[in-house]
This record gives C-alpha cells, structure tokens and sequence, in this order.
C-alpha cells in the first residue's frame, strides 16, 4: 500500500483536476448556445464514468461530497440575502418551502405511481426531488443577463435557500420507513419536521449571533484567515444541529443570512472565497451525478424519467406554487414564471444517494429518475429563462448596476463600501459638476469611467450619461446616494 503513494494519490489529483478544468473551460461555449453550465458538469461526469467505470467514486463518498456541498451553497446563498428581502418576502417563500415541497412531492409520487412505481417508492421519488436548488436557479438568471422585479427574484431566492430541509427531512423520513417497514405515523412524522426545523432555527440564530460577536472581536494576523473562519462556522452551524436531531442545512443558511447582514472584516474577501466555494461544490456534485449514473439504466427508465420530468416541470410546482401565492397577491405572470424557474440540482442529487446507501430495495431506480429530472430541468426552464423573462414581464426597469471595480479589502471592519453606477441621462446628478452635487457628509466620488478611459474626479468634472461612477458611501446613506445616481427598481 505504501509503494503505491504518491503515485495513486497524485493520479486521483490528476484527474479530479483534469475534470475540473474541462467544466470551467466548457463553461463559457454552454452559455453561447444555450445550455445551462450546470448541464455540462453533469454531461463530463457521465461521458468520464461510461469510458473509465464506474469505481472512481461510490455512494457513501458521493454523499459525503454532496453534503460538504450543499452547506458551502446554502452559506453563501445566505450570505448575499439581505434582511429587507427577508422581512418582505418571508411568508409568501416559507410557504413555497414547505407547503410547496410536499404538495410537489405528493403529485410527482401520483405520477410516478401511475407509471408503475411502488406507492412508497413513488412518494420517496417525490421527496427527492420537491425542492428547488438555489444555485442553479441564480446561475441561470445570471446568466441571462436580466434583471427581475425585486419581488419575484426575492421569492424565488428565499425559496430556494429555505425548502431544502423539508426535501432533506421527507427523504430521511420516507427512507426510514422504508427500511423498518411499519405503519406510517401522521403524528410521528409531523412531530419530527417540527423538532427538526426547530433545532435547524434556533441554532442558526444562535451560531450566527455568536459568529458576529467573534468575527467583530477576533484581530488575525492575515486577511486569508477570516475566510477559514466563517467556514468553520459553516461546518459548526451544520454538524451541530444535526447531532441534536435538527436541520443542520436551514441552521447553515440562517447563520450565514445573519452573517451577511453584519458588519463583517474584510468582507469582499469572505463573499469573493463564499462564491468560489459555492462553485466548486455546484461543479462537484454534478460531477458526481455523472460518474455514478449507468446509462444501460438511463436508457432502459428514459421514457418514465422524461414523464416524471416533464410532470413536475409543467404540472407539480405549476400548481403547488399557484395554490399557495394565491394568498399574497402574486400577480398570474409572476406566479407562472415563479413556478417555471423552479430548477432542480444539488439537493436532489444529494438525496438520491442516500437510499442506496441506506439499502432500499429498487433505490438505483430512484437514482436514474433522478438523472433524468435533472436533466430536463435545466435543459427546459433552465435554457429558456430569458424567454420566459420576456414572455411573463417580469423584468425590472432601469439600468443595471454594475459590479465596482474598486473594493476596500481591509482586515478591520470599515464603515464605508463602494457602490457603482452607471449613469442613465435622466438621473439626478448627470449633466452636474461634482462640487454641485448634495453628497451627504462622508460620500465621495473615487472615480469616473468614461469611453474606458479613467478620469480623476475634480470639483469641475462634469458627470455625463454612460459614465461609469463609483462612490465610496456609508450604509447609512445608499439609499439617498442610489436616489441622485440615478439606481431605478420597479418593484
């Protein structure tokens, strides 16, 4: 065995870089003709474990994988959902995520059922794959290049960040039962959601107060640390409620959401390590899905997978989110292009390894029609959701806000950000020479891009449509700042 190192590890490195780089640099061509990135991990994962077999990896390491990745995205997925969206939006998106995720499960079970499957086979399918997934559903928006109304993209955000512990705490449950082979308990099961989403709540709003309170204390020596901080808060917010039969992956995503709104040390440092880790698992997992999926299986469920797919796309979430934002005014095309961006991914791919691992009888049947939801998913509300943007109306007015290019990075906390503008001709201060400009005290303009040229900001420079602006602003007055630059929402 020790003859064998470094040899074996170095090929194991070898090729998970080789896989790796092949989904990055095929990345960019998916987006041109259309096809979700995500779709193409998945692809080089299957065309890699039909050509070299199947023991590169098995379930219990997938599961392994798949869990270590869903908490770095539901961490930072939390970390970018502001408080304001939360207080707007929170019951509409906590509805879709729980009473959704069952009314969705319960009609992809009636489907599958009627397609043959064991009823109690059929309600686990349902489960696995009820909830939506956060980062391929703001993969695809972003890279479509839109803007939503503030409400519709809200909703589906919190949505995607809070339905995956009923998906996980379904599959779980149904699994069991599976395995033990008793009665199913009403009382039993609901008593468990309730236990499991409570633990899930009250340790992330303990880990994240507790996380804030040492990231404003604790003075490290280098920048790079406060990242490996906050992501061993992540493993704490998850691994410790789950020792205590709670909802580590809600925990996760409640303490990174109350992370996310504080003050934080070096913060476009922690963000820029959150999002590339966010990647990384979202690439890794559908690697994994790739790798272990047959396609002698594939083939031999295609018809069945392609029905439960087109099922859950067109007539599950369709109705499970209309029956429960009737309540809250959504108007029909906010609600049917809510229910159309309902992209499946990492969660489902995450639960469909735990029946094999767990020994249930037919679970590779589970596995492969997972696959196949997967797979329609991106490829149907994925690749058309510029279209849909365009069919339903929902795409906010205004010119977007760019990304700045400058960042403060400092390992103190400052209490000061950048934000940028480009400049529409009807904002406040454009046609304005900056020494006329009512800034509030503390805000500056840093610098002005015009024509890709950079300009150095004196009292005389006159700001232009089409510039470029960067302002450095306390938080306290972004509002007022995004008012006179011109920042315009339809709500």
């Amino acid at each position: 065995m020790f003859e064998s190192e470094p040899t074996s590890t170095a090929l194991a490195l070898t090729a998970a870089g080789l896989l790796l780089v092949l989904s990055v640099l095929f990345s960019r061509p998916s987006e041109r003709i259309g096809i979700p990135v995500v779709l193409v991990f998945l692809l080089i994962g299957l065309v890699v474990g039909s050509r070299f077999g199947h023991d590169l990896i098995d379930f219990d390491l997938a599961f392994r994988i798949g869990t270590m990745g869903l908490v770095l995205i539901l961490f930072d997925g939390g970390l970018n959902t502001p408080f304001r969206q939360v207080r707007e939006h929170l019951l509409p998106a906590s509805l879709l995520a729980t009473l959704a995720v069952v009314g969705t499960a319960f009609l992809v079970a009636l489907t599958a059922w009627l397609l043959g499957l064991d009823w109690m086979m059929a309600l686990l399918l349902g489960a696995i794959v009820s909830s939506t997934d956060a980062a391929a559903v703001f993969s695809a928006l972003r890279g479509s290049g839109v803007q939503l109304r503030r409400r519709v993209g809200a909703t589906l955000e919190l949505e995607s960040g809070l339905n995956d512990p009923m998906a996980v705490i379904l599959t779980l449950t149904l699994t069991a039962q599976l395995i033990g082979g008793g009665p199913f308990s009403w009382p039993d099961f609901l008593g468990h959601v309730t236990i499991q989403l409570a633990v899930g709540l009250g340790a992330g709003l303990a880990m994240g107060w507790l996380g804030s309170q040492m990231l404003a204390r604790i003075r490290v020596p280098a920048a790079g640390l406060y990242p490996a901080l906050t992501l061993a808060l992540a493993m704490l917010a998850f691994g410790i409620p789950t020792l205590f039969m709670g909802s580590g992956f809600l925990a996760v995503y409640i303490t990174a959401m109350m992370l996310g709104n504080q003050r934080l040390p070096y913060r476009s440092g922690i963000l820029r390590v959150h999002d590339a880790l966010a990647w990384l698992a979202q690439i890794s997992m559908f690697l994994v899905l790739g790798l272990l999926a047959v396609p002698q299986i594939l083939v031999s469920f295609g018809w069945r997978g392609l029905l439960v797919a087109l099922a859950l796309a067109l007539v599950a979430r369709p109705l499970a989110v209309t029956l429960c934002l009737l309540p809250f005014r959504y108007s029909a095309r906010e609600t049917a292009f809510i229910s159309w961006v309902g992209l499946r991914g990492a969660v489902p791919i995450l639960l469909a390894t735990y029946p094999v691992m767990a020994g249930v009888e037919n679970a590779m049947t589970l596995f492969h029609l997972v696959f196949f939801v997967v797979v329609v998913n991106a490829l149907i509300p994925g690749a058309t959701v510029r279209w849909a943007v365009s069919l339903f109306g929902v795409e906010r007015g205004g010119v977007q806000r760019p990304a700045p290019v400058l960042e403060i990075n400092a390992i103190d906390s400052l209490p000061v950000q950048i934000i940028s503008f480009n400049l529409h001709p009807a904002a406040l201060v454009t046609g304005q020479p900056a020494r006329m400009l009512p800034l509030p005290a503390g805000a500056d303009i840093l610098l002005v891009v015009r024509e890709k040229q950079a300009l150095p900001v004196t009292p005389d420079t006159v700001l232009q449509a089409g510039d470029h602006v960067h302002v450095m602003v306390r938080p306290e007055d972004k509002h007022a700042v995004e008012l006179m630059f011109g920042l315009r929402e339809d709500d």
